[in-house]
């Protein structure tokens, strides 16, 4: 059976879940729990033999019962009726106690599927395929396939999580990792950016037995502090061939910004989530629950902040060794915000090389009303003189139009981007906007020039938009209807900003 037909398989029974109220992202989550085990069991068996120990099930204290039945896929797949849902459920609390990679995928489990027969349905569509015998890359087609349905219900807000894959692979092509280097996600999600650079590294070098053993165990680092995506990105990573059942996990539930760890990392690579401020939840005097501002208070930050999106580019530049690179996913107002921002960025530029920021169009991400843009920035050893002489911009959101659905953008779209980038040279470039052509996408700026704006704002742009000169070519209608919808929902989330300044907290 191809990935194709095994994805809509396994989609289709969604369908019938969703009918007793299980989510789609519920869904994935009981598909996840069951591939891990079902997984495990093949490697037990011949030819792999790995002799993973699963234990018996536990008591609420979390200790293993003597006698019990073992939390294993050759019991569970014996069940059925109420004896497999009270089994399962009994199964997912006492592997949520386990150490590593299998405590991780099971934290916080909880079985959402309570019909006993559609669960056995599940496990019975599962059981059918040989999942060890596939290759890690058709594994990882059907995983990833299953999180970009998951990330379509918009609803749910599973797509905050998931990054376009076109836009991650334009990044890594651009970056290019080497072998035998760490690569860091500080908000890793399901995992798109680690795939990616693994794809590249294995796809580009012809590796010996020490970078494979390196590309599997030790190059990838990152933190996620939603248990359900968290869980996602390890079984996403370990169907890539990556990580082991019985190993360490690489992904920390911990919030990366809270501190520097002190680790630091050749590559990073992240699209940090979107929502302007950090805040928390308190309870008030009153018993009322309210957001209240949250700063990190960080000696090797630059400014001390409640900017979400701010406080992660200063905690990136922090974890970069010297000539480390970076490659973020940042929204527009990282490039002009005042205050802090306008300080950020001049120190940016001072201890890093930033040298491309690529202007993204709206209708690509699943989050509604996002102007984002990749910044690509390199760290320098500390220096008088700044380090950023030039940035090059290249406008992909000036008279460009993607829709998820209709039009989505595609690598393909990206290509002239990064054959102007020239990963294998990036000090020679030339830009393709000129006085003779000035609808040319490519352009550089000097660092005077910037430093000589109001605010050193980079939000910068200069091709005339169509569309309001032209009415002959104005996009399909369903594309402007999208823009439309992108720009009200862009406006709702500044007032909400606003809003939450004067009543003191952020709205919901």
């Amino acid at each position: 059976m191809t990935d194709t037909a095994i994805i809509s398989k396994i989609w289709n029974l969604a369908g019938v879940l969703r009918d007793d109220g299980v989510s789609y992202g519920d869904y994935l989550e009981q598909i996840t729990y069951l591939l891990f085990l079902k997984m495990a069991d093949e490697l037990n068996k011949p030819p792999y033999n790995k002799g993973l120990k699963f234990p018996r099930l536990k008591d609420v204290e979390g200790k293993e019962i003597e006698d019990a039945e073992f939390c294993n896929w050759e019991t569970l797949v014996g069940k059925r009726g109420a004896e497999l849902e009270a089994f399962y459920n009994q199964l997912l609390r006492s592997l949520s106690t386990e150490k590593g990679m299998l405590g991780q995928i099971f934290t916080k489990s909880q079985n959402k599927i309570q019909d006993p027969a559609k669960l056995k349905r599940v496990i019975n569509l599962i059981d059918q395929e040989q999942w060890s015998l596939m290759g890690a890359d058709i594994k990882g087609r059907i995983y990833e396939g299953l999180l970009e349905k998951n990330a379509e219900d918009t609803k749910s807000g599973a797509g905050q999580y998931f990054t376009p894959r076109p836009l991650i692979k334009t990044m890594v092509k651009c970056m290019q990792p080497a072998p035998m280097k760490t690569i860091a996600d500080p908000a890793c999600g399901t995992g798109g950016f680690f795939l990616a650079a693994y794809d590249w590294i294995a796809e580009n070098h012809a590796l010996d037995r020490d970078e494979k053993e390196f590309l599997k165990k030790e190059t990838f680092h990152g933190n996620e502090i939603v248990a359900n995506t968290r869980r996602l990105c390890l079984m996403n990573m370990y169907l890539q061939n990556i990580g082991e059942i019985d190993g360490d996990t690489f992904i920390s539930p911990n919030d990366a910004l809270i501190s520097d760890d002190g680790n630091r990392f050749d590559y990073v690579l992240t699209n940090p989530p979107f929502g302007k401020k950090s805040s928390m939840t308190i309870t008030n005097s009153q018993g009322e629950l309210e957001k209240e501002d949250l700063s990190y208070n960080r000696q090797d930050f630059w400014e001390t902040t409640s900017n979400k999106q701010l406080n992660f580019l200063q905690h990136i530049k922090s974890m970069l060794k010297v000539t480390g690179q970076a490659a973020v996913v940042l929204p527009d107002n990282v490039l002009f915000e005042g205050g802090a921002g306008e300080e950020i960025r001049k120190q940016l530029m001072k201890t890093t090389e930033l040298h491309t920021i690529l202007r993204l169009p709206t209708g690509v991400f699943y989050a509604h009303g996002v102007k984002a843009n990749v910044l690509f920035f390199e760290n320098r050893p500390a220096s008088k003189e700044a380090q950023t002489k030039e940035v090059w911009f290249y406008d992909y959101r000036t008279n460009v139009h993607h829709t998820l659905k209709k039009k989505p953008m595609t690598s393909a779209d990206l290509e002239e981007f990064v054959k102007l980038y020239n990963p294998e040279n990036r000090h020679k470039r030339t830009e393709t906007w000129n006085e003779e052509n000035p609808n040319g996408r490519w352009r550089k700026f000097n660092y005077e020039e910037i430093l000589a704006r109001d605010k050193t704002n980079l939000d910068i742009f200069w091709l005339k938009d169509k569309s309001l000169s032209d009415l002959d070519n104005l996009p399909d209608p369903d594309v402007l209807a999208n823009e439309i919808i992108e720009s009200i929902e862009s406006g709702l989330n500044s007032f909400k900003e606003i809003m939450g300044t004067i009543n003191g907290g952020e709205e919901k």
